[in-house]
């Protein structure tokens, strides 16, 4: 049995699902209740407290591990699940990294997630590391905007880079938990090429069939917004990379196409399957 963490998202979602389709046994881990594929159970744990997952681990051969903005938190222990696993006899672990942690390795978060992926390492388990850049699904945040007024607003409207769809990071995710060739392999996963919020924006009127309106948000404004939902300091770590990438940033990597034999999906693609959640 695999179990999958952060099961209902963007990247736990298709994860959950190309394993439920390559026939394993899923079990999928998440603070609320939600529904998931047929043949898939569903158990509700708050990851900031892991002896909830003991009962399951103890079933498992294989773990995803996505650690949500509660487990970035000062005084969070993420660490900790990792060792559960280990002592429970979970034998392989695919881990959510971030591209900062050797692109920005100083930041705080970068520091604390860098922490983590020593820790897999470290497990004794077999692993894999996946380091993706900025997601597709950010732009979930301007459906509302974009559904009410036709804008899109965002800091740095003229500065690309290249975002991944989480649909890929789910299926690169799935083959290091079902492949043997995976293990020991760190993934730095992006899309196939930069693209620009005001590009993003444009895609997405494209898709409508209707004008949507760019706004440049101030650096500012968007923290403002974002640390409704991020610490603070990794709402600083973000804005630093989209307002100023560096060339390794910017670079489009091959994991993608060489893990899953295909090329990454564009934005387009991302959006043509999500078109309907800006209507």
């Amino acid at each position: 049995m695999i179990v999958v963490t952060g099961a209902t998202g963007n990247i736990g979602r298709p994860l959950t699902r190309a394993l439920a389709e390559a026939g394993e046994q899923v079990t999928a881990v998440s603070r609320n209740t939600v529904a998931v594929p047929d043949g898939v159970r569903h158990v509700t744990v708050d990851l900031a407290e892991p002896t909830g997952l003991e009962p399951i681990l103890a079933e498992a051969k294989a773990l995803f591990l996505l650690l949500s903005g509660d487990l970035h938190a000062p005084g969070a222990r993420p660490a900790d699940i990792i060792g559960l696993a280990a002592a429970s006899g979970v034998r392989r672990i695919v881990l959510l990294s971030s591209q900062g942690v050797v692109t920005r390795p100083l930041g705080t978060t970068r520091v604390a997630m860098r922490a983590v992926e020593d820790a897999a390492r470290e497990s004794g388990m077999d692993w894999a590391i996946l380091r993706p850049g900025g997601f597709a699904s950010n732009a979930f945040a301007w459906t509302e905007s974009v559904r009410t007024r036709q804008v899109v607003a965002a800091p740095f409207g003229d500065i690309g880079v290249p975002i991944v769809d989480p649909a890929d990071i789910g299926e690169v995710a799935a083959a290091c938990l079902l492949d043997d060739r995976h293990n020991g392999g760190v993934y730095e996963l992006t899309g196939p090429e930069v693209i620009t919020p005001r590009e993003q924006a444009e895609t997405i009127a494209a898709a409508l069939g209707s004008p949507v309106r760019f706004h440049d948000l101030t650096r500012e404004e968007a923290k403002a917004e974002m640390i409704r939902f991020v610490p603070a300091e990794l709402a600083d770590d973000t804005l630093d990379i989209i307002g100023s990438p560096s060339p390794s940033e910017l670079r489009i990597s091959p994991h993608v196409q060489q893990v899953l034999g295909r090329a990454p999906r564009t934005f387009a693609d991302w959006v043509a399957r999500n078109i309907a959640a800006f209507r």
